[in-house]
């Protein structure tokens, strides 16, 4: 059955527990006319998170590398697929500044999938790390990875610069993998999480979304399977579809449903869990350097 098949389903109406408050307040607002003057570009702003004041507000943002076109097609994400255009050799020095603008404390840094460059982007990856550090002293990084086809010499690139919090998401269940995130693989995730960890990386990070058809004996496997690689921190949220023809929301999960994985995650013995319908990947991030 193919994406634009499922897509066609009636949507479940969003319940109250998912409206989300415009963002406010002084640093917020200054922020935003910064990121407005000087056109800066931020996943924040692109992806209209819900959770963008308050990261503003306590000196957090997400900014995206290597382009706006991913090379792949992930049912769930609303970033463009296609052909990506040129490496742009000055983006390191470009996000450094960016963040300097912002005055930014606790930067993440993600990006698209580059399969069609032979490094996948790692380059860029370490490079960008090394010019945000440079242009800003003090600052602590989170980088939220792709997969890099589980390369570990394009990894090392990653390991070799030591961000204080390296995050690479599940996305959702092993028996939704293939459907939702068409050319990953749930075993290679969990590879590649395990091999940051064994090389030192001190914290690791991975986030899920609900929603999709999981169940919840699904749910709390993949928990265990993430800390089977002794992953310290995971955040949990909603699935939202970012239009019609991505994957239809199949639930809506409730708040008690989301505690309850959040008390599963802390028994397992997680260093922070974040589970809400709102939580996304670099929610409350600075956070988590704890």
């Amino acid at each position: 059955m193919t994406t634009d098949t499922i897509a066609t389903s009636k949507p479940t109406p969003k319940p109250k527990w998912l409206r989300v408050k415009l963002p406010t307040g002084k640093k917020y607002t200054e922020l935003r006319g910064v990121v407005d003057k000087y056109n800066l570009n931020t996943i924040c702003t692109a992806a209209s998170c819900p959770n963008m004041g308050e990261c503003w507000t306590e000196g957090t943002a997400t900014f995206m590398i290597l382009g706006n076109v991913c090379t792949r097609s992930c049912g769930f994400c609303g970033v463009k697929t296609g052909r990506p255009e040129s490496i742009d050799w000055d983006e390191p020095e470009k996000v450094a500044r960016s963040i300097k603008l912002m005055q930014i404390k606790h930067a993440v840094i993600t990006s698209v999938d580059r399969d069609d460059l032979k490094d996948m982007g790692s380059i860029i990856w370490a490079e960008t790390v090394k010019a945000i550090r440079r242009m800003n002293p003090g600052i602590t990084l989170e980088t939220l990875i792709p997969d890099f086809q589980g390369n570990e010499r394009n990894i090392d690139r990653i390991v070799e610069v030591s961000p204080e919090v390296v995050s690479h998401n599940m996305e959702t269940v092993k028996r939704l993998t293939r459907e939702v995130r068409i050319q990953a693989k749930y075993e290679r995730s969990l590879q590649v999480l395990k091999y940051l960890k064994d090389q030192g990386i001190t914290r690791t990070k991975s986030g899920i979304m609900l929603g999709l058809g999981e169940t919840e004996d699904e749910v709390i496997q993949t928990l265990q399977d993430l800390k089977s690689v002794n992953l310290d921190i995971v955040t949990i949220g909603q699935y939202l579809q970012p239009s019609k023809k991505h994957l239809p929301v199949k639930q809506f999960i409730t708040p008690e449903q989301f505690k309850k994985y959040e008390n599963v995650g802390l028994e397992l013995g997680f260093r922070h869990v974040e589970s809400s319908a709102l939580v996304r990947s670099s929610y409350k991030a600075q956070k988590h350097l704890t």
